[in-house]
C-alpha cells in the first residue's frame, strides 16, 4: 500500500460532507455496483476494510487521485475521461468562500454555490423570477422580504450578500459560460416597485451583452412549454456523467443526477430554448417592458 493510500486510513471520518464530495463517492459506488463487486470484495481487492469503501462512498472519508484510478482498474472501468474528472474531485483542501455561511445558511444552498464554482457551462430557466445569477441587490432583497416565515432583517442581509457572491462565476477572469432562459412573465414582475425592476432590467441587459453570457426571453406568445411550473438549473460538469440538475422549492434545493433525469432536462431545456428568442430580439423584448414600467 502506498504512503498517500495510507493516509488515507489516518483521516478522520468526516461528519458533514458538502455536496461535491457526496457525488464523489456516489459515482465510485456506482462503478463497484457496475462491476458487480460488493463492499467486501472491492476492500479485498484494493487491501482495505470494507468500512473505508463504505466511507468513501458516503463522502465520510476522503480518496486520492491515486485512489480513484486504482478503484476504476478494479472496477474495470474504461472511460479514462470520467477516471479522470472523478479525480480531479477528490483531495481539495482549500476552503470556497461559501463555508464562512456554514452555520447560517443551509447545507443545500452551501453545495449550490460549491456546484456553480465548479461547472463547465451553466444552464437555467425560470418563469416568474430572474435568476439568481443575474440579480441586483435590491431585487434579491425585495425577494427576500417575501419569504413566509418571515426573515429577520440580518437573515435577509446573509442571504443578499451569499446570493450576490455566488455571481463569481460570471465576473471571473475565467468566467463560466451561461445560458439563461427567462419568460415574459419573470420580466415584468415589479418586485421592490418600479425603480428596483427598472434597475433590474437595465443591468439584463447589460450582462446580456457579456460574451460568455446567452440571455434568451420566452415571450407570452410563445404559448406553453415543457417545464413552465419549474425554475430549472442544470449544472454541466466535466463529463456528461458528472452532469446536474438543481430544482428551485420552497423548501430548499433538490439536486437530481440520475442518468434518466439528467437526459430529460437535458430535452426539456432544449425544447424550452427553441420557444425562446433570440438574443437581440430577447433584448428589444426588454427595452419593451422597461417602457411599460
Amino acid at each position: 500500500m502506498s504512503d498517500t493510500h495510507g493516509k488515507e486510513a489516518d483521516q478522520p471520518v468526516r461528519s458533514n460532507p458538502t455536496g461535491r464530495q457526496l457525488r464523489l463517492g456516489a459515482e465510485l459506488r456506482k462503478l463497484r455496483e457496475r462491476a458487480g463487486l460488493t463492499a467486501v470484495e472491492a476492500g479485498q481487492l484494493l487491501g482495505i476494510k470494507a468500512n473505508q469503501i463504505s466511507n468513501m462512498e458516503a463522502g465520510r472519508a476522503g480518496v486520492s487521485p491515486e485512489r480513484v484510478r486504482t478503484m476504476a482498474c478494479h472496477y474495470d472501468c474504461a472511460d479514462k475521461a470520467l477516471v479522470e474528472a472523478l479525480a480531479g474531485m477528490t483531495g481539495e483542501r482549500k476552503r470556497g468562500w461559501w463555508e464562512e455561511y456554514r452555520e447560517i445558511l443551509s447545507n443545500g444552498l452551501l453545495d449550490l454555490a460549491e456546484l456553480e464554482h465548479h461547472a463547465a457551462h451553466l444552464r437555467s430557466c425560470v418563469t416568474v423570477h430572474i435568476p439568481g445569477l443575474l440579480q441586483t441587490t435590491d431585487h434579491a432583497r425585495a425577494l427576500f422580504r417575501q419569504v413566509v416565515p418571515d426573515l429577520s432583517p440580518p437573515d435577509i442581509e446573509h442571504r443578499v450578500s451569499f446570493r450576490i457572491k455566488r455571481q463569481t462565476v460570471i465576473y471571473r477572469d475565467r468566467p463560466t459560460p451561461y445560458l439563461a432562459l427567462i419568460h415574459e412573465a419573470a420580466l415584468r414582475m415589479q418586485f421592490g416597485g418600479p425603480a428596483t425592476a427598472s434597475a433590474q432590467l437595465h443591468h439584463l441587459l447589460e450582462m446580456s451583452e457579456r460574451e460568455h453570457i446567452t440571455l434568451k426571453v420566452i415571450p407570452f406568445a410563445a404559448g406553453g412549454f415543457p417545464g413552465s411550473g419549474q425554475s430549472i438549473f442544470y449544472s454541466r460538469g466535466p463529463v456528461p456523467q458528472l452532469d446536474t440538475v438543481h430544482l428551485d422549492q420552497s423548501h430548499g434545493p433538490v439536486f437530481l443526477d440520475a442518468e434518466a433525469q439528467l437526459d430529460k432536462y437535458r430535452v426539456l431545456l432544449e425544447r424550452v430554448e427553441s420557444r425562446a428568442l433570440a438574443p437581440e430580439k430577447s433584448r428589444d423584448l426588454i427595452h419593451t417592458v422597461l417602457q411599460d414600467i
